[in-house]
C-alpha cells in the first residue's frame, strides 16, 4: 500500500497504492469539495494539470446530492468522472467550523445544516457510512478539531474522545468493507492526531492511535490560527511517533513554503483550498514569486504569468488578458487562474520528489522555501 523509496533527513520519497491507482509522494491533493474544483475545473482538467489524488468533502456531499444518491450512481468516482485515487475527509472540520450551530456528545455531533438549518446528527458510524457510500479510496476517521488556543483540559478530553471515536470508526469501517454492496471494498482508513498545540497531548494521542491498525495517519487541527512556528514544532514532536511504514498526512496545509517545510519534517500528503481560493481572487503562485494579476502594471503585459510554467493558462494566454478577464468579471478568469495555481502546486510536489530522488532536497528547500512566498520581482 505504501512504500518509502528514499529518505533525506526526515523527508521521505514514496509511492502510495490504492484501488484506483498509485500516487508518488510527497503529494498535494487537489480539493474538489463537492465533486468539483471551485472555479469551473472538472475531473478532465485534473488529469491535464498533474493531479494525482482528488479530495472531496463528506459533509457537503452528504447534504447534497446525498451520499445515498451518490451510491446509487455508482460512487463518487463514476459520478464526477475521476478514475484516479480519491480521499474523503470525515466531516469533522466542517462540524468544527459550525461552532455556533453544534452540540458535541460522546455519541457524536448534532448540528444545523448551513443550507436550510435542518438538524443533522453525525458520529463515527455515520461518517464511515457516508464515506463508504461515496466509495473513496481513503476515508478519514471522524474526529473533533478544536480551536487554537484551546484550554488544556478541554483539549485533553477531546483527544480522549477522538481516540474512542477512532475505535468505533475502525469497527464500522471494517464491517462496511465486508458488505456485498460496498462501493469500494478496498477503501482504506486514516486515523487523525489531535491535541491542539500541547506537545504532550499530541505525543500521547499519536502513541494511542498508532496502536489501532489504520492504513495511514494524519495530523489534524493545525493551520487553524496558531503561528507557523508552532505548527512546525508540533509536527516535529509528533513525527517520531508516527508509524514509519504508513503515509503521513498534514491536513489543510498550506502555502508552498508550508509544504516544503512539511516535507522536510517527514510529511507525505498535503491538501489545502488555498491555491484555488487565492486564484479566484487573482493571487497567483509562480517560481519567481507571487503575482497579483489585478494590478494595473499587468494591463499591457503580453508575457505569460511565468516563463517557466507549462500550465494551460501560461501556454496560451497573457497577463494582460487574464487581468482583463478579472476586471470584466468573466468566469473564465477564475478558471484560468485556478488551473494555473493547481498546476503550480502539483509541479511543486513533482520538483520536491525529483530533488529527493537526486539527494538535493536540502538545497531545494534553501532556494525556494522563502522565495515562493514573496512578491515576484518583475
Amino acid at each position: 500500500m505504501f512504500q518509502v523509496l528514499k529518505t533525506e533527513g526526515r523527508a521521505r520519497r514514496g509511492v502510495f497504492t490504492c484501488p484506483h491507482g498509485t500516487a508518488q509522494t510527497p503529494v498535494f491533493m487537489n480539493v474538489g469539495t463537492q465533486g468539483a474544483i471551485k472555479g469551473a475545473v472538472s475531473a478532465l482538467d485534473l488529469r491535464e494539470i498533474g493531479c494525482q489524488i482528488e479530495l472531496s468533502n463528506t459533509y457537503h456531499l452528504h447534504l447534497r446530492p446525498g451520499d445515498e444518491a451518490v451510491k446509487q450512481l455508482g460512487g463518487l468516482h463514476r459520478m464526477m468522472g475521476w478514475d484516479g485515487p480519491m480521499l474523503t475527509d470525515s466531516g469533522g472540520f466542517q462540524v468544527f467550523s459550525l461552532a455556533g450551530l453544534r452540540k458535541i456528545k460522546e455519541e457524536g455531533v448534532t448540528f444545523a445544516s448551513h443550507i436550510d438549518g435542518r438538524r443533522i446528527f453525525m458520529g463515527p458510524e455515520e461518517s464511515m457510512r457516508i464515506q463508504s457510500n461515496l466509495g473513496s479510496d481513503v476515508a478519514m476517521a471522524f474526529d473533533e478539531c478544536v480551536e487554537n488556543p484551546a484550554p488544556y483540559d478541554y483539549a485533553k478530553a477531546s483527544c480522549e474522545r477522538t481516540l474512542r471515536w477512532l475505535e468505533r470508526c475502525k469497527a464500522e469501517h471494517d464491517r462496511l468493507n465486508a458488505q456485498p454492496d460496498c462501493v469500494n471494498p478496498g477503501q482504506m482508513l486514516f486515523g487523525i492526531n489531535q491535541g491542539a498545540t500541547y506537545e504532550d497531548l499530541r505525543v500521547w494521542h499519536m502513541d494511542q492511535i498508532a496502536r489501532i491498525d489504520c492504513d495511514g495517519y494524519a495530523i489534524g487541527g493545525l493551520a487553524v490560527g496558531e503561528p507557523t512556528e508552532v505548527m512546525y514544532r508540533i509536527i516535529e514532536a509528533v513525527e517520531p511517533h508516527m508509524p514509519a511504514d504508513k503515509p503521513r498526512y498534514l491536513m489543510g496545509v498550506g502555502t508552498p513554503s508550508n509544504i516544503i517545510e512539511g516535507v522536510w519534517r517527514g510529511i507525505d500528503f498535503f491538501d489545502c483550498v488555498m491555491p484555488a481560493r487565492n486564484a479566484r481572487h487573482g493571487k497567483l503562485f509562480t517560481w519567481e514569486g507571487v503575482i497579483n494579476i489585478k494590478n494595473e502594471k499587468h494591463k499591457l503585459d503580453t508575457r505569460p504569468l511565468s516563463p517557466s510554467c507549462g500550465c494551460p493558462t501560461c501556454r496560451n494566454f497573457s497577463r494582460a488578458y487574464l487581468r482583463h478577464l478579472f476586471a470584466a468579471g468573466e468566469m473564465l478568469a477564475m478558471r484560468l487562474a485556478v488551473l494555473h495555481n493547481l498546476w503550480f502546486y502539483n509541479e511543486l510536489t513533482l520538483r520536491i520528489r525529483q530533488a529527493l530522488d537526486e539527494g538535493r532536497f536540502g538545497a531545494f528547500r534553501v532556494e525556494f522555501s522563502e522565495k515562493l512566498g514573496r512578491p515576484a520581482q518583475d
